[in-house]
């Protein structure tokens, strides 16, 4: 086969195995021995082994498995052999050691206890500063660190905030006082900073700016609040959609969220797509001003459905798929590199795309180009399952399935846990990548033919909402606290009946923060995925 996956026609992974052995010419002009220092009886230790008289030979170097990735465009995973022995058969190895207290007002208060606190957190040079608001565990810190940033107006009697001073500038916009912006954003993603200060700082709707709110989620008790707001101005085209958890459902970490707060993230996700595309495709629509109910939500997904499957309605779609993802989780380094999403509020982000962009082009005779495809995430699966049926006369996704079902252990322990399937319903199956590309990437799939959410019913919904809870949630339980989760869909007008939609979470590691390797597409890995759905497994049970 000439596509590079490792899903065989028959239904069986398949990958390579390096089981290295090499001679290395020795082309060193001279010896540089020095002394590293001394062991603990007071023998010198040099460093001779570094200086080799004669040529090196390398009989047993480590074994590694190369295993494509299922989408040759994901590129290849690249798994030690002798990390993953250490891991075999121990699910408890597979995680991260829990965050330390850090508190500097408690420090200065048992140290330097003449000195008053505010001053020496104003002392702080500002790597300080970002270090301790990113690491601090104390409220105490983080107020004072809050005072430093920006400017408060203060409830008189229990002086708990509940505004910002503001100003305008020369073109008379509206800007909150903020000294130090990125101290401020900082702050304010700290799960440890008090919530009346979070909700003053960043929660409350149009503290952060302009944005229309255009939608909105809760349950009857009010308990599980969510908005969505309408960015204009986007980075991604045409606009996009978030849902936030609202200023009086305040979520910072995934185990405060609940099924509901999910349910009710992703019915703004599915109501805007649905009204979007009722829009496109001219279908009456009375919009109450209000969320709509699951019942008519559905009712309304059967009317599209209905028209998309009439292939004159279709051929002249604008918009036609979908983009899905969201950013858990933010850390920022002292250095002032950004290690992840913006904010740490519970937010998904989503849009439609396109389905063409008007083509541009330098050429002077031709400068009018026609229209180009719109990049979609999607696309490039379908563009590689199209590639994989014509090679092989088997339907990609349906292989995929039995490959999964069919999974064998690479290190060939029988008596150790061999499936990837983390948890699997009559809709979905959530599972551990024979090739993953984050250390901990765990995915999504539909097991039927259902390959966007226009196709997904009520039922089918449920189980996916309920599906990236659980995933998240396993992530975080083992110590994962940055997670991106994408959505690869199909288009609206698509006839392919094996594409299935699926979603991809990629926690950030602390030691792995992508090099040169990653940039090849060259993914590392210490652990078999057996082990690593194990351990899943595992979290899933205690959750």
């Amino acid at each position: 086969m000439k596509l590079r996956t490792c899903v065989s026609p028959t239904g069986y992974f398949k990958y390579g195995l390096h089981k290295p052995k090499f001679k290395v010419d020795n082309l060193r002009l001279s010896d540089h021995i020095e002394n590293l220092g001394l062991y603990s009886d007071n023998e010198p230790h040099t460093n001779q082994i570094n200086f080799p008289q004669l040529n090196v030979e390398e009989e047993n170097a480590d074994w590694i498995y190369e295993i494509p990735n299922p989408f040759s465009f994901r590129g290849t995973t690249y798994i030690t052999k002798s990390w993953a022995d250490a891991k075999a058969g121990k699910p408890d190895t597979i995680n991260l050691p829990e965050k330390t207290s850090v508190s500097l007002s408690d420090f200065i208060n048992d140290e330097v206890g003449n000195h008053k606190s505010r001053d020496i957190f104003k002392a702080l040079p500002e790597p300080l500063l970002l270090a301790l608001a990113t690491t601090s565990t104390d409220d105490k810190d983080l107020i004072h660190l809050a005072g430093l940033c920006c400017e408060f107006i203060y409830e008189k009697e229990s002086q708990i905030p509940i505004g910002l001073k503001y100003k305008k500038d020369t073109h008379g916009n509206t800007k909150a006082s903020i000294h130090h912006k990125t101290l401020f954003e900082v702050v304010v993603n700290n799960i440890y900073l008090p919530d009346e200060y979070k909700e003053v700082m960043v929660l409350r709707p149009g503290v952060q700016g302009r944005s229309e709110i255009v939608g909105d989620w809760s349950t009857q008790s009010s308990q599980h609040h969510v908005f969505e707001y309408l960015r204009r101005n986007s980075y991604i085209p045409w606009g996009h959609y978030a849902a936030n958890m609202a200023n009086d459902s305040i979520r910072y970490q995934l185990k405060e969220l609940t099924q509901e707060d999910v349910t009710g993230l992703r019915h703004l996700y599915y109501q805007r797509t649905y009204i979007r595309m009722a829009r496109e495709l001219d279908l009456e629509l009375l919009t109450p001003k209000k969320p709509f109910l699951k019942i008519q939500l559905e009712d309304l997904r059967q009317r599209i459905m209905k028209t998309i499957g009439s292939a004159t309605q279709t051929k002249n779609l604008n918009f036609n798929r979908t983009l899905w993802g969201w950013n858990f989780g933010f850390d920022f380094a002292p250095s002032q590199y950004r290690l992840h999403a913006s904010h740490q509020q519970i937010h998904q982000q989503f849009a439609l795309i396109p389905s063409t962009v008007s083509g541009q082009s330098d050429d002077p005779d031709n400068p009018g180009e026609t229209p180009l495809p719109a990049f979609s995430s999607g696309e490039m699966i379908r563009s590689f399952i199209e590639q994989y049926f014509a090679e092989t006369g088997q339907p990609f996704f349906e292989t995929y399935l039995k490959a999964i079902r069919n999974n064998s252990r690479m290190d060939g322990q029988e008596d150790l846990p061999k499936s990837l399937i983390i948890y699997e319903d009559e809709n979905v199956v959530l599972f551990v990548p024979k090739a993953q590309t984050s250390q901990w990437e765990i995915q999504l799939m539909t097991v039927k033919s259902v390959g966007h959410i226009l196709e997904t019913d009520m039922d089918t919904r449920d189980s996916l909402d309920r599906s990236i809870l659980m995933a998240v949630q396993i992530l975080e339980s083992m110590g994962a606290s940055m997670i991106t989760s994408i959505e690869y869909s199909k288009a609206f007008d698509s006839t392919n009946k094996d594409h299935r939609l699926l979603y991809a979470f990629l926690p950030k590691l602390p030691k792995s923060p992508g090099a040169f390797s990653e940039a090849q597409l060259r993914w590392i890995n210490g652990h078999y995925p057996e082990d690593f759905a194990e351990t899943c497994r595992t979290h899933r049970n205690k959750i």
